[in-house]
């Protein structure tokens, strides 16, 4: 019933990350990315998000899509490794726009930006040989949270400036030190490399690749109908830490197997990517919950294009957690009020941990 990441326990429970838009104000500034100049032909960028099917964090991958795709500035395409359903974690699946080899077939030239979401595999072969490949036709290759693990391993850090999850930093900068790895910065921008902290970074990174693209009134309207106020790069990482009283519940809660359940949100046709993602992310982050989309249908597609594939089914048992009509960015301060309410406010503390998500006011 409580599905977790295929990696050893206390691995997986740093594995990702969080940020804060409900208590930190992203102030307006100079936005940093240049977006390359375009394949010829073309008269708007190609976005390619690549996913591994065996395993692509969840709200790395949703968040970019659902943004990009409501902006209407550039075609967006999800690739993954091979044909079928690609496995998010900690929740969902989603049924890929096309292969590598079918992109690599269709589009020889290559794509204009490369989004490099965090996966389960953070080796796979065949994903840093596509990203390298992708760089080298001079493709902007922008990775959320520890997608700069695959990044950083296809050479596309070397020499750059380059930020990561506050929990896999350290072991990065030993292990890449030929990047230079930047603190305090939501994202980090270098030439036509884009790097991020963890899961919720992708918001704001999203947002500036928006205004790149699109320009700041564009990238404005996106961000209100979001619920944020800017997109700036400004970030406190000192409250992300590992504590003892942390590492604690992290093992209390996954020990406590009687009081485990599973979560099922409700969810039609024209559904919002972002809200859903942040929901089921938040839900299935704390140790006690996995969060499901069970419906009859084979797919839903949402209001941005991204078709989700339901569980077949679940336990009858199964509490029901609608998704609240706020803005999108708001229902993860939503989903963690009710964690701590129904679990503790030290479960929806290393939620947020997980998720590099301050909710300080």
């Amino acid at each position: 019933m409580y599905r977790l990441y295929l990696r050893p326990f206390l691995l997986f429970l740093f594995a990702f990350g969080t940020i804060g838009w409900a208590s930190i104000t992203f102030a307006a500034g100079q936005n940093p990315i240049q977006i390359p100049p375009l394949k010829a032909h073309r008269t708007r960028p190609l976005i390619v998000i690549v996913a591994d099917n065996k395993g692509t964090e969840t709200t790395d991958l949703v968040v970019p899509h659902g943004i990009i795709r409501s902006a209407g500035i550039a075609d967006l395409l999800v690739v993954s490794t091979h044909a079928g359903v690609v496995d998010l974690m900690p929740a969902l699946k989603i049924r890929p726009d096309t292969t590598m080899s079918d992109f690599d077939r269709e589009h020889p030239e290559g794509a204009d930006i490369v989004i490099v979401p965090a996966m389960h595999d953070d080796r796979n072969r065949n994903v840093i040989a596509w990203i390298r490949q992708q760089f080298s036709k001079r493709a902007m290759v922008v990775s959320i949270c520890e997608g700069a693990w695959l990044a950083a391993r296809a050479g596309v850090f070397d020499g750059r400036r380059a930020t990561t999850h506050w929990y896999a930093f350290d072991k990065m900068k030993r292990t890449f030190p030929r990047a230079n790895w930047v603190r305090n910065q939501r994202y980090v921008v270098d030439g036509n490399v884009v790097s991020t902290t963890g899961v919720t970074a992708s918001i704001p990174a999203s947002l500036a690749l928006v205004e790149a693209i699109g320009g700041r009134a564009k990238a404005q309207s996106v961000a209100a109908g979001l619920g944020v106020d800017g997109w700036s790069a400004a970030h406190d990482a000192t409250p992300f830490r590992m504590t003892t009283g942390r590492l604690w519940r992290f093992a209390a809660n996954y020990l406590a197997f009687w009081g485990h359940e599973t979560i099922r949100l409700p969810v039609q046709d024209g559904f919002d990517e972002i809200a859903l993602a942040l929901a089921a992310d938040a839900w299935s982050r704390t140790f006690r919950s996995q969060a499901l989309v069970v419906e009859q249908a084979a797919s839903i597609r949402s209001r941005n294009g991204l078709v989700l594939v339901p569980d077949v089914s679940a336990e009858n048992s199964a509490s029901s957690m609608e998704i609240p009509l706020l803005p999108p960015a708001r229902i993860l301060d939503d989903a963690l009020s009710q964690i701590a309410a129904r679990y503790g406010s030290r479960t929806s503390d290393i939620v947020a941990l997980q998720l590099e998500y301050s909710t300080r006011h």
